[in-house]
C-alpha cells in the first residue's frame, strides 16, 4: 500500500454497501457527495452533515461490491479521496443501510442509554466510557449509575445522528480488552436511546463529568470514595490527582497531532493512551498514564 493512503484507512472492518466518510467540508452537498462516489457504481442513498462538527457523511450503494471497489481503489491509490481539496478519510460503515436517521424500534435522539454487561461498576472508569465513546463525536456529558439491570451511563451527544452512529457501531460489542482490568475477561455493551435530551450534571466526579463546563465544581466526596475533601498548606481544597491529564490545545503554531503530544508528555513518563476532540471551535486531549503515576 502507498505511504500516502496508509493514514486514510485505520483499521479492517467488515464490507457494507455503506460507507463511512470524515473530514469532509462541512458544507459538502448531496451532489458533491454522489459525484465522488458515482464512479464505483450507483448510488442510493446518502446521509450528508453528519456528527458534531457536520464533516462526516455516509453513502450506499446499490450492491456491496460498489462499496468495496471503492474502498480497495483508494487503499491502493497514491492520491487520495478528495471534496474540495480536503482528503477523505473512507471506511465501512457498521450498517446495512442508511435508514435516515430512524433507529431500530426506538426513536433517535442525542442521548443514550448505556448498559454495561458483565462488569461492576468500579471495573469500568468513566473515563474509559469516554474514550470509546468520543471515537464518534464530541461527548457533552456523561452520567454512570446503578440499576436493576446493572451499571448503566446516558452519554449526551451534540446531535441524533451522532448518537445514532455510535449506536449502530457499538450496540453488541465489547469494550477493547486492553482498557478492562485484568480481572474482567469482556464487557458486553447493550444500546439504546433515552428520552432525555440534555443532562443535568451538578458536579464533576467519577460518576459524571460535564466535558463542555470545565468550571464545573467538582465533588470531592464523589472521587475516588474520598470522605472529606483534602486541604492544601494554603487551607484550600486541592484538586484531586488522576492518572489521566485534560490538555487544551490554543495558538496552535503548526499541526499538533497524536504523534507530538506523545513525544511531548513522554518527558515525564511513559503515555498509555492518548485521545484528541474537538470541543468549542478548539482542540483538546485526554493523556493517560499508568495508575500512581503523574506528571510534573
Amino acid at each position: 500500500m502507498p505511504s500516502g493512503s496508509a493514514t486514510q484507512f485505520r483499521y479492517t472492518q467488515t464490507p457494507s454497501k455503506v460507507l463511512h466518510l470524515r473530514n469532509m467540508p462541512w458544507e459538502c452537498t448531496e451532489e458533491e457527495l454522489v459525484e465522488l462516489c458515482k464512479p464505483f457504481g450507483r448510488v442510493v442513498n446518502t446521509m450528508c452533515n453528519v456528527g458534531a462538527n457536520r464533516n462526516q457523511a455516509f453513502v450506499e450503494f446499490a450492491d456491496q461490491n460498489q462499496a468495496i471497489s471503492m474502498v480497495s481503489y483508494y487503499a491502493s491509490s497514491s492520491e487520495p479521496a478528495q471534496v474540495r481539496g480536503k482528503t477523505v478519510y473512507i471506511q465501512y460503515s457498521n450498517r446495512q443501510e442508511i435508514t435516515n436517521n430512524k433507529g431500530t424500534g426506538d426513536s433517535s435522539g442525542n442521548v443514550l442509554l448505556v448498559t454495561f454487561e458483565g462488569v461492576q461498576p468500579n471495573d469500568i472508569s468513566i473515563d474509559v466510557i469516554h474514550l470509546v465513546f468520543s471515537a464518534f463525536g464530541f461527548v457533552h456529558k456523561i452520567a454512570t449509575f446503578e440499576k436493576a439491570a446493572g451499571f448503566q451511563a446516558l452519554i449526551q451527544y451534540t446531535d441524533a445522528p451522532t448518537a445514532l452512529e455510535a449506536k449502530n457501531s457499538l450496540d453488541g460489542r465489547s469494550i477493547p480488552r486492553y482498557l478492562l482490568p485484568e480481572h474482567v475477561p469482556t464487557c458486553h455493551l447493550r444500546i439504546t436511546f433515552s428520552a432525555h435530551k440534555d443532562l443535568n450534571i451538578k458536579f464533576q466526579s467519577h460518576r459524571s463529568r460535564d466535558y463542555t463546563n470545565p468550571y464545573l465544581p467538582v465533588n470531592p466526596t464523589a472521587i475516588e470514595g474520598i470522605a472529606q475533601p483534602t486541604l492544601g498548606p494554603d487551607g484550600k481544597i486541592k484538586e484531586p490527582e488522576s492518572n489521566v491529564l485534560l490538555a487544551s490545545i490554543e495558538n496552535m503554531q503548526y499541526a499538533v497531532t497524536v504523534d507530538v503530544l506523545h513525544t511531548v508528555f513522554s518527558a515525564f513518563g511513559t503515555v498509555q493512551k492518548i485521545a484528541m476532540f474537538e470541543k468549542n471551535g478548539g482542540m483538546q486531549a485526554l493523556i493517560q498514564y499508568p495508575e500512581g503515576c503523574r506528571s510534573s
